[in-house]
């Protein structure tokens, strides 16, 4: 009998000890992301905890392939944006592997900044308003909103800190070519060209490359579209600003109008979701759609609407 016991005792410690070693050998591999086969998803209309088909963000967040979508230039804005969104208000709405894709897709995106050497203020903005969100999330709250240890959530503020450093170190280098330049345009292709980007913060950049194109940066028409791009006449008759020569100051009442009210935002490509059978996917993704002509039944959905359909 005592041996029977002491054979049973060392199977209990191997049964143990090979689970740990399977478990460790999955905290290891943290870094894999989780994926399913399909790049679509169904949200029930009105779902709720306790009915059929009802489906998280972070469900959602998963399934989507995002770490593809930041390769694609036409998607990254819209990846960021929803990142900086989540950032903001759903961290502690995520599940513990959600939480771990969100951390391995910042990373990546990162890496990218890094070596195209673009966006790069975009991705500053990102990272500064997460560590804010952790910082209050792991100090004043407590680690209990938060899946996994507390030590694993400093680690990776201290992650988001190195990064932050690599952001800051980046040195823009001046391209090889030899050829025609911004400046060796026409006057009206500059301007023209300025009319196209729709962040002031870009146009005060450009200004500061060259004189001649600081001169251009200040043109009034120019601030004057990107206000009416942006803002509706209403929100721009309650910020009016006169220069002092008694004309409306559009690059004041722009950088006034940003603080008071959201920006237009546009995207080369967007999550859509169905409305005839409630399927999320990427546009062009093909799904299990029933109607006669699935592209008339489909709505683009900003990075906010996105995070709206799974708050019940």
């Amino acid at each position: 009998d005592d041996h029977n016991k002491e054979n049973l005792f060392n199977s209990l410690n191997y049964d143990v000890a090979a689970k740990k070693r399977k478990k460790d050998l999955l905290n290891n591999k943290a870094k894999i992301q989780y994926f399913h086969q399909e790049k679509w998803i169904y949200v029930h209309k009105g779902s709720t905890k306790e009915r059929h088909g009802y489906c998280t963000l972070g469900e959602a967040f998963n399934r989507l392939d995002f770490s593809s979508a930041i390769l694609d230039s036409r998607r990254f804005n819209y990846v960021v944006r929803l990142l900086e969104l989540i950032a903001k208000s759903q961290l502690t709405s995520l599940s513990g592997i959600a939480q771990k894709n969100y951390m391995n897709i910042l990373e990546k995106v990162v890496q990218k900044v890094l070596e195209d050497q673009q966006n790069i203020r975009l991705i500053r903005e990102l990272l500064q308003t997460l560590y804010t969100s952790l910082c209050t999330l792991v100090q004043r709250v407590g680690k209990s909103v938060l899946v996994g240890n507390i030590n694993m959530w400093v680690h990776r503020m201290e992650s988001i800190l190195h990064w932050q450093q690599q952001l800051n170190n980046i040195q823009i280098t001046r391209p090889a070519f030899k050829g025609t330049t911004f400046t060796d345009l026409p006057l009206c292709l500059q301007l023209n060209i300025m009319q196209r980007l729709s962040d002031g913060r870009d146009l005060v950049s450009l200004g500061q490359v060259a004189p001649d194109l600081q001169v251009l940066s200040e043109d009034r028409l120019l601030w004057k579209k990107l206000c009416q791009y942006h803002f509706t006449d209403r929100q721009i008759r309650k910020r009016l600003i006169l220069s002092d020569k008694g004309q409306l100051d559009w690059k004041k009442m722009y950088f006034k109008l940003i603080r008071c009210y959201p920006r237009k935002e546009q995207y080369g490509d967007t999550l859509q979701l169905c409305r005839h059978c409630h399927i999320l996917s990427w546009k062009g993704t093909d799904h299990p759609c029933t109607a006669n002509n699935p592209e008339t039944c489909s709505t683009s959905l900003s990075p906010q609407d996105f995070i709206n359909l799974f708050r019940f």
